[in-house]
This record gives structure tokens, sequence and C-alpha cells, in this order.
């Protein structure tokens, strides 16, 4: 006995079991809810899922064990008295009358196959013994659930239920169970798209034996027996495709599913209506959507074409991560930072009226102008002029930097710098980004990185917008025109965009607690005419995605919110090129520090503000809190409060207009203050406060730039 057991034990090491068809399975991606959205074959092209015995109803593991191996529980993985009542069978009528194989047996035989012969019964024993002894019982029957043939290229109990029955395993009734564990028997004869009587008789036939022994009651029997077998596959889920295909890739090995964030019914009602929508497009116009929750960032809907297998709108192509012109969808963006930057209020009266900014002339959409309105009602009508000139004083590179750094990219052309047309679409975002760029509109301000998959944390989030200055944008596009369609008992705030020529579509919205983007256009990039606008495209389509919601209030302003009301004196106008204004001094630039300065400078060192031009009195702001200007209608200030990193330093005039810097501050090497030759601007004439340094070099220095008298770094 311990010459075979140290012979086995040789064996064992010589010849491990091969496990390759067991671990070459599936990929599935599944809702939050642990439904399909979508499968992908195994590297050999069948169905094969994992299956574990606890995904099955005790039914079904009671009908296989009384069916197939009535001791398994009991042998080591090779029945001696199955193996003796079949060998004595062979021996006294010539024929195999009944086989000796184990579950575990068939499993030996489905991962390592063998010729039909004595010497591959042997094989299979030891391979039956190898299992039982590594993995177990339960590993055992999770093998036989995921390896059994159940015809054609499926593979697996949970295959065969889905392709069959259109269910997940653990729904099985009787007769189902029966049938498919009759089926890998013989899987192809057996098969009841092809041979249902076959496949009847089959399932019957083990329905009455196994009432004979017990493992069935009558009542249980004859149900079963009534039940017609399934005449067609089913096929399997195809669900959020594109976004399945991206996710895929992550699977690490050994895994199967990939769990994502989408909640299976919203997904189902977004794909619908786009294909709906389709129906009232002409082709090669389709449309794409995606919806978001706003707290967690967590995609609850991604519906990248109107259909995958359409080729006529090249439905295989994901344009919810296309990148597209936005048309005026950014608009938002540029007035909120204006807000939280002191250049604007939602009351501020504009001017919409043409004007030339050097060689770019916008109009409008409708080619008229409006002349004076406020900011909220330039917002709420799209009015091009406004926005144009409010990017002109934000800065079109501070712009497009701010939108970067919170986490919602622009992309230019290779070598294009930002200019004043990016704010009406001359740039190029994917509809992902627009969404979580609106996400933190429809918050705190806060742009939180879209999640998709559920185990991935919660992003916090990056500050775009000051929570003030993101209520102010949900009271103004709560204020828009709801769409055509829209239920009237719930408030969307949203936003259209048409690209130039009618390329795309854009329609970008959020209640209380979702977000959501519809883009209509086509994959080549070329005009689709009307049907392409954002208004009569987009929106219609985006007001019944939010249908298929409940309705949740929009976030009310917090406190004491600044933009609330009229605006203060210095911003109820802003200035134009023909008004009052315009004419009162020189333009207003900050001389000191410079815009993307780095600044080493010691904590304790006070460090001079100043600025040129526009109307005195100034007013100054660090990271929009205000600091005290010098005394009277002198032009500097002093910051001494201030520590390591980027801050923003602001200042408004008395007309209104303002001028910024973002520079960082570093800690001084050595831990000391670097002396270099930075004066205060102006010196002693205006007054520099005793401990500031006046003709003496301010103890810092510009890193990666001299501070030229410009107050530029080069």
């Amino acid at each position: 006995m311990a010459m075979l057991l140290g012979v086995g034990l040789v064996l064992d090491r010589a010849f491990p079991l091969p496990l390759g068809r067991f671990l070459d399975r599936s990929s599935l991606v599944v809702a939050r809810d642990g439904s399909w959205l979508r499968a992908f074959p195994a590297d050999d092209g069948r169905w094969r899922m994992l299956t574990r015995p606890d995904q099955v109803p005790d039914l079904f593991l009671d009908l296989l064990v009384a069916a197939e191996d009535r001791r398994f529980f009991l042998h080591p993985g090779v029945d001696p008295l199955a193996l003796g009542r079949a060998f004595q069978q062979w021996a006294t009528r010539g024929e195999v009358v009944s086989g000796g194989s184990t579950l575990t047996m068939q499993v030996a035989k489905l991962i390592d196959p063998q010729p039909r012969t004595l010497g591959a019964k042997a094989v299979e024993m030891f391979r039956a013994l190898q299992l039982t002894l590594h993995h177990g019982r339960n590993e055992v029957l999770a093998m036989w659930l995921t390896l059994a043939p159940f015809g054609g290229d499926l593979e697996g109990v949970r295959s065969a239920s889905l392709a069959w029955f259109g269910k997940e395993p653990s729904m099985l009734g009787p007769a189902e169970i029966a049938l498919l564990v009759t089926m890998p028997r013989s899987p192809e004869r057996l098969r009841p798209d092809r041979y249902p009587a076959a496949a009847r008789a089959a399932r019957d036939g083990l329905i009455a034996r196994l009432q004979v022994q017990g493992a069935l009651t009558a009542d249980t029997a004859a149900a079963a027996t009534a039940m017609p077998v399934p005449r067609h596959r089913r096929p399997l889920p195809m669900r959020a495709p594109h976004l399945s295909e991206r996710l895929v890739a992550r699977l690490a090995p050994g895994d199967d599913e990939l769990p994502t964030t989408l909640d299976p019914a919203l997904q189902d009602g977004v794909e619908r209506l786009l294909r709906a929508a389709a129906a009232t497009l002409s082709p090669p116009i389709g449309a794409a959507a995606v919806v978001v929750e706003q707290d967690s960032g967590s995609v609850r809907a991604w519906a990248g074409s109107t259909d995958y297998f359409d080729r006529l709108r090249h439905g295989m192509v994901d344009h919810v991560t296309a990148v597209r012109s936005p048309g005026s969808t950014l608009k938002p963006f540029a007035y909120g930072l204006a807000f939280d930057r002191f250049l604007a209020h939602p009351a501020t009266v504009v001017h919409d009226e043409p004007r030339r900014f050097a060689d770019y002339a916008p109009d409008n959409f409708d080619d008229g102008f409006s002349g004076e309105v406020t900011v909220a009602q330039a917002l709420q009508r799209s009015l091009n002029l406004p926005a144009v000139t409010m990017l002109e004083r934000l800065g079109p590179i501070g712009f497009v930097q701010a939108l970067d750094d919170a986490g919602l990219p622009l992309r230019l052309a290779d070598g294009q710098q930002p200019g004043l047309p990016v704010i009406l679409g001359g740039v190029g975002v994917t509809l992902l980004d627009l969404v979580a760029g609106y996400g933190a509109i429809a918050a705190d301000g806060r742009l939180r990185a879209p999640r998709v998959l559920s185990d991935a944390p919660t992003d916090a989030g990056r500050p775009l917008l000051s929570p003030a200055a993101a209520a102010a944008l949900r009271t103004i596009l709560g204020g828009v025109p709801q769409a055509s369609g829209a239920r009237p008992d719930r408030v969307l705030a949203y936003k259209t965009g048409t690209s130039f020529r009618y390329k795309d579509g854009w329609a970008v919205g959020f209640d209380g607690r979702h977000v959501a983007g519809v883009w209509v256009g086509r994959s080549d990039a070329a005009s689709c005419g009307r049907a392409c606008t954002g208004q009569g495209g987009a929106a219609p389509l985006l007001a019944r995605i939010f249908d298929l919601v409940d309705p949740v209030p929009l976030r009310p302003p917090p406190p004491g919110s600044p933009f609330q009301g009229a605006a203060p004196a210095s911003l109820a106008r802003l200035a134009g090129p023909d008004s009052p204004m315009a004419g009162q001094g020189p333009p207003l630039r900050l001389e000191f520090p410079a815009d993307g300065a780095v600044l080493d400078v010691a904590a304790d060192v006070p460090i001079p503000l100043r600025a040129r031009g526009g109307t005195v009195p100034y007013r100054w702001y660090v990271e929009g809190r205000p600091i005290a200007g010098l005394p009277g209608r002198r032009r500097a200030a002093v910051w001494r409060e201030h520590a390591p990193g980027w801050s923003e330093i602001t200042v408004v005039d008395a007309a209104g207009r303002s001028a910024r810097a973002r520079v960082r501050l570093a800690v001084p090497w050595s831990g000391r203050a670097v002396r270099a030759h930075l004066e205060f601007p102006g010196g002693a004439e205006h007054g520099v406060p005793e401990g500031v340094p006046g003709q003496e070099a301010l103890q810092g220095v510009v890193l990666g730039g001299r501070q030229d008298q410009e107050g530029e770094a080069r």
C-alpha cells in the first residue's frame, strides 16, 4: 500500500492536472445588480461561463447527483461499486450495460479528453483521484457545471440556461433542470432546437426515473413533463456593447466578471429611446447618450450609438468618447469662471451687438443681436457676442487650462493655441467629459471623474467652480424654456449646442440627482442639417431620457450666495467697446506678480502686489478672498498671509474691469529666503508701508523665468 501511495504521489507531481479549459472562460461585463450587460467568448470561441454550486438551485444538484453519481459525496472520485457493477455486466452480457463513470471522472474527461480505450479509462480514474485530492467535491461540481457541453458552442450550465431559457441558473424550474441534466450525455443529439422530440423524450425519461427513485414527487414530475422544451436558442445579452468592449480588456487573469455601475433598467430604457430616435433620423445620422449620478460620478447608462449593428450609421463607433465640436455647450463654464473671478454677476448688463475682436467677428445663431441684456439672459438665450466678450476677459489660455486642471480636457489641433472661437465650439471634447463638467455645475462645483467600475473608489472631485458660482449657473440654466416633450412637473436645467455647419447637436442637462448628455450627428463629421441642432434634435431626446428617472428638484444655492439679487455697483454693467466705461483710462493689468510666475518666498515675507491702468480705487482678491489695498487711491496691495502652492490673484477696478494672475509659491531653498532683484514696483513714492521691501529687493525669486518691467515671466 505504501508503495502504491508513493507511486501515486510521483505520478501526481509528474502529471499535474491540465486545467487550461476550465480557466479559459468567457468574460462577462455585468450591471450593478449582477445582471449581464455583455459576454465575450473564451479564447477558443466557446461560451464557457463559470458556474458554481451556489448559483444553481439545490434541486439541480440533487437531480444531477441522483442521475449521474448517487455516491458522489462518499467516494474519492472513483466509485469501486459502480466500476464493479459495470465490469460484471460487461463480463456476463458481453456489452456495456451501465457505465462506471462518476461525476468526477466526467470532469476528468472534460479537462483532459482521451480516446475511448481502457488506457484512457485508467487516465480518467487517475485524474479523478487528483481532482478530489487537490480541489475537493465542491470545486469538482463547479468544474462540471462550467464545462459540461450543451450543444454547439455552449458549455456550462450558465451559458445553457441563458441560451435555451433566457434566465440565470438560479431561476430554473424542475423541467428546465431535468433537460439540462440530460443534455450533456449527448449534447448534439439532444439539442432542443434541432431535435425537440428526442430532447423531450430524454428529459421525460429522466423525470420518470427520478420519480421512481424518490428524487421528485409525483406532482412535480407531472408538472415538469407537461412543460414544452425550447425550440430556439436565444441570443445572449448585448447591452452597453461599447462600454463592455472598453472594459473587458481590464479583466485580470482568473477573473470572469467585470462589475459596473450601470443601472440595467435605465440602460435598457436609454437604448430603447435611441433606437426609436433612429427611426426619425435619416442614415447615416446617429445619436449617443450617457447618464451619470452626480454625487458619486457613477455612470448609470452608456449608449455609444443608436444600434451597435447598424452599419449605415457606423453603430460600432462609440460616440460617448468620440471627440467632437461642442458648439455652445462650453458657455456656462466661461460665465461660471467669470463669476468666481469677479468679472461678472448674473445680473451684470452686457452688450450683444456687432463687434470685431481683432480679425474675429462672430455672429449669433439667428444672425440677429439683442442689444443690452443681463449675463443670465445672455446664457439662457445662448448669445454668442457676450460669451466671446467674457472669454476675452478670462483669456482663452486660462479658460482652457482651468477646465483641464479640473478634469475637463479640451482637444486642440496639433500646434493650435486656444483662441476666442473656443467658446463657440472651436475645440474638441467628448460627450463623457462634457457630462462630467456639467456634473460640477449640478452639484458643488467639483468635477468628479466618471466612474464605471463598481469596485472603483468614488472620486472626491477637483474644484472647477465655487459652490456659489455653480448654484448661480443652476438657477440660470433652470430658467431655460423646457425642451419639447418635457414633463410639466420636472424642472430640468440644460444647455444645448450646435457646431459649425450643423455637424453636431448637443443637449446636456441635470436635475437634483442625475446629469445626462445627448449627441446627435454623423460619424464621418459631415453636415447633417437641421436634424443635428441642439434644440431641435438633441434636447427632446434628453427630456425623454429624464422621464426614465424619478424627478429630483435642483439643489438650492448655498446660504449667503453673492450671485443672487442685483449685481454690485462695480459689476452693474460690463464695459463694451462703445460704452462710457470703455474710455475710463487705459486697460487694467496686473504688473506684479506675472501670470504663471513661481516665487521662492519665505512664509513671513509680505508679497507686494501692483496693478496699472483702469480706474482707481482697486479691489484685491486672493483665491476669492479680499485683501486690503494700500491707503487712498494707490495702485498696490500687500499679500501677507500666504502658503506654498498655487494661488490666483485678482484685481478689479472701479469700472468693474479685472486682471488676474496665477502664481505658485515655493518653499525657499535651504529653508531661507533667496534674495533677488525684484523691486517693489513704484517703491517709496507710493508709500510702501513699514516692514515691506521697498527699494530693497523682495526676498524671493521667480523660478523658470525672470520678471521684467512689464510684469511678464519670460
